[in-house]
């Protein structure tokens, strides 16, 4: 299973991004996804999650209202579309794959993860 997370850049406060995480090697309609977020000398945390119907999403209340999860399942990919940009926002960010929806932000109940993309906000 590979995850491919790309998107990330720079960008002034009050700007949006979209992150994107490609899917391969597994049925990724049946997974349960999720965005974590690692700012330096910090640890990581939760962002948002969805299901694996996508009619289910989850999210940390730093981005509430900012923030929106989805999926393209013809696509095998999830989305993290950022607005409102924040400096707070900087990070790398992470996509997970297989994890378990009851308890979504917990990172060891992922199974895979891609290997992060970096988001930097300016003010």
């Amino acid at each position: 299973v590979q995850l491919q997370a790309s998107g990330g850049g720079l960008v002034q406060a009050g700007g949006s991004l979209r992150l994107s995480c490609a899917v391969s090697g597994r049925p990724f309609s049946r997974s349960n996804m999720g965005w974590f977020r690692q700012a330096s000398g910090k640890e990581r945390e939760f962002v948002a999650a969805i299901n694996w119907s996508g009619y289910a999403t989850y999210y940390a209340d730093s981005v509430k209202g900012r923030f929106t999860i989805s999926r393209d399942k013809a696509e095998n990919t999830v989305y993290l579309q950022m607005n409102s940009l924040k400096p707070e926002d900087t990070a790398v960010y992470y996509c997970a794959a297989n994890g378990d929806f009851y308890a979504p932000q917990v990172e060891n109940k992922y199974d895979y993860w891609g290997q992060g993309t970096q988001v930097t906000v300016s003010s």
